[in-house]
């Protein structure tokens, strides 16, 4: 071989070298994910398909950190994928719905600080304001012809009534009238032609009237209302039917079950609806029913099916109704033929598919989907078969540069037979026989529920080095009805007491295999994972921290002031002057003495659900014991789930703090953001 061949060769050999370690070498060096990254990640949802099913219509929530919110834009792409473009303008817009033609979008947006509602051409050109009621315009629905849209609205004072209100007479007389513990106004319905852009009252009754839908002839209006609007009275729904050419009503149901989502069969002969009874409100999943509203004659279609049941559609023929079903902690699409009450479940995903729209042939729908590493994004399919087409992926970087944490599901034994599922997340390079610290999560509700979806505060934690466990403890919804009602007073012992061991002896099971360290464990849960987390560290000192937010720490001082039907009937029995022992016994505030874990509390001061003072109440009494470290963040503005993202920041970044200081003993300190940075840097050169 001569001299240039062998160098030739040795080039060659070297290129192929490099080449190879190239190939080899690891991918880009992932980081972990920060409450940052979390709050920065794009949002979507308003997924419509178009009723010709060529294109589906979503929007992108992005982070405005500046102004201290989320702002929305809205797109447009082909069903089938390709380019999406801005659709409608800045001023935005809510309650977006195809017209069943699909001649016009149509949406509402606020005018003189009145909710109006506006028609947008779909063959192109600007939304147009249609409608200046006197109040605002709530939940509406189209005519199946087109031609017409009916739409709920409050009641409007007289000019007299008027005049005194905006003097300051606007005394609450609480629970009278269409009064709660907050004014209320009267509901009527309302009808408005497309083309003479006039509109027509309905109904100007005294009821609270929540929902409606409208007749394939469009002669017939199907909704839900009651008569009183006390803060408990929400199982006093019934169906009502409308005659629009009359406009008389009859009373459809008479019980004391809620009953929601009517839906006309596209014959008009039946309707469909959901409940979890005919007869009274059972803490159970909702079914579908079917009524004949000529005869008032119904039955119960989805008695086989187990689990929570969400959107129902009708097939074109009235044969089948489609739904997104959740079955344990995925969520598919399903359908029932009507005749045979048979179920198919038409999607096999581990996962969420939450299915939002249907083409109006029911070909196609539009859905979103995310599983436990995945975020979520629009996605199509055909009905026939289940072939997604993937139109969005609003956040790249969180599969590109995140570690993220890995995912199993579990189960295990608890109290009285009970089998519980829960998710395991752990860090992504988690090395077995490694015992990690652990943060047991606690769901609200009581009938929430963990599920195969993504969720940032997973990530972040398995990040920062931790396992985490989240059961779907008895009293989840998502599973048989013997499980949402395994915390009930008929079939178990309350709230605070079966679900206590459902945590516990999950906590004893990834002890017992080998994933965590029992002498590093914290606890933290929101609403009425609030409520469960305070009872939990008042019956065991295990844990070394907790962070409980939103809850409910002294039943008979909250009777009154939260929602308190469900406990009185399900979950402790009676009142607390009939049943004063039982509201006592089942209040984690009774045993707070034994509390022996450093406690952080967080609530909204605009919480209605479980009122603020329920946090007050529970941290000075922690302060007066002194026995354990305790902190309270009382947050201005904020209701039962916070909104603004600086207040949200502060409550993860607290929250971290917290676990890493008491259950770790490490004095953490925080990611900056880079608006954080940027600001010192122009801070120091200014000085």
């Amino acid at each position: 071989m001569t001299k240039l061949k062998r160098i030739s060769f040795c080039l060659w050999g070297l290129l192929l070298g490099i080449s190879l370690i190239l190939q080899a070498s690891p991918e880009k060096t992932r980081r972990p994910m920060t409450v940052h990254d979390a709050l920065n990640m794009i949002r979507v949802g308003n997924a419509l398909i178009s009723p010709d099913g060529k294109w589906v219509f979503f929007s992108k929530s992005e982070l405005n950190w500046e102004k201290n919110r989320r702002d929305t834009k809205y797109y447009l792409i082909p069903a089938e994928g390709g380019e999406e473009f801005q659709y409608i303008g800045q001023e935005g817009g809510n309650s977006f719905q195809y017209s069943p033609d699909g001649q016009y979008l149509s949406f509402k947006r606020s005018v003189d600080k009145k909710s109006q509602l506006f028609l947008m051409r779909t063959s192109g050109g600007e939304g147009i304001q249609v409608t200046k009621h006197k109040t605002n315009i709530g939940f509406y629905r189209w005519s199946p012809l087109s031609d017409k849209i009916f739409f709920i609205a409050d009641r409007p004072r007289t000019e007299e009534e008027e005049k005194k209100y905006q003097a300051g007479e606007d005394v609450i007389f609480v629970d009278e009238g269409p009064n709660g513990q907050r004014e209320g106004r009267w509901k009527q319905i309302w009808v408005f032609d497309v083309k003479s852009r006039e509109e027509t009252l309905l109904l100007d009754q005294d009821l609270i009237i929540n929902e409606l839908d409208i007749s394939p002839g469009g002669q017939q209006v199907l909704f839900t209302a009651r008569e009183t609007n006390r803060r408990n009275d929400g199982y006093k729904d019934e169906i009502y039917l409308l005659d629009v050419s009359t406009q008389k009503i009859k009373k459809l149901t008479n019980n004391k079950a809620p009953e929601y989502s009517p839906l006309w069969s596209p014959t008009g002969k039946y309707f469909a609806y959901l409940a979890a009874d005919d007869k009274e409100w059972l803490n159970r999943n909702s079914k579908i029913w079917l009524m004949d509203p000529a005869t008032g004659q119904h039955q119960l279609l989805s008695s086989s099916f187990e689990g929570s049941i969400r959107g129902l559609y009708w097939s074109p023929d009235g044969q089948y109704i489609y739904f997104n079903g959740q079955q344990g902690v995925n969520t598919n699409l399903f359908r029932i033929k009507v005749t045979n009450k048979k179920i198919e479940k038409l999607t096999d995903v581990q996962g969420t598919i939450m299915v939002t729209g249907f083409s109006k042939d029911r070909r196609r729908y539009v859905y979103i989907f995310s599983d436990y590493d995945t975020p979520p994004d629009v996605y199509t399919s055909p009905v026939t078969s289940f072939q997604p087409t993937r139109l969005t992926q609003v956040n790249p970087w969180v599969e590109e540069e995140i570690e993220l944490a890995t995912m199993k599901v579990i189960r295990w034994k608890s109290v009285k037979d009970y089998e519980i599922e829960g998710l395991l997340h752990l860090p992504a390079n988690y090395q077995k026989g490694t015992k990690l610290p652990l943060i047991l999560n606690i769901h609200g509700g009581p009938a929430g529920c963990f599920t195969n979806s993504f969720r940032a505060s997973y990530h972040i934690w398995a990040g920062l080095g931790y396992a985490s466990l989240s059961p779907n403890v008895r009293g989840s919804s998502g599973y048989t009805d013997h499980l949402r009602e395994g915390n009930t007073i008929h079939q178990g012992d309350g709230i605070g007491k079966g679900d206590y061991w459902d945590l516990m002896h999950g906590v004893d099971k990834v002890i017992a295999d080998g994933y965590v360290d029992p002498n590093q464990m914290g606890l933290r849960g929101w609403s009425y994972g609030g409520i469960l987390g305070g009872w939990t560290i008042t019956q065991t000192d295990r844990f070394k921290a907790a962070s409980i937010g939103a809850g409910v720490y002294d039943w008979s001082s909250e009777y009154g002031m939260g929602f308190n039907h469900d406990v009185r009937l399900w979950h402790i029995g009676g009142t607390p002057w009939d049943n004063p022992q039982a509201y006592r016994s089942q209040s984690a505030y009774s045993y707070v003495k034994n509390v022996t874990t450093p406690t952080l509390l967080i609530h909204g001061m605009r919480d209605t659900t479980d009122t603020e003072g329920q946090s007050m109440l529970f941290f000075t009494a922690l302060k007066d014991i002194g026995q354990v470290p305790c902190r309270y963040l009382r947050v201005p503005r904020e209701p039962h789930g916070f909104r603004e993202p600086r207040h949200q920041r502060i409550r993860d970044i607290e929250e971290i703090k917290w676990m890493q200081k008491y259950v770790r003993g490490i004095e953490w300190q925080p990611w900056e953001r880079k608006d954080d940075k940027e600001e010192k840097k122009e801070e120091k050169k200014s000085k």
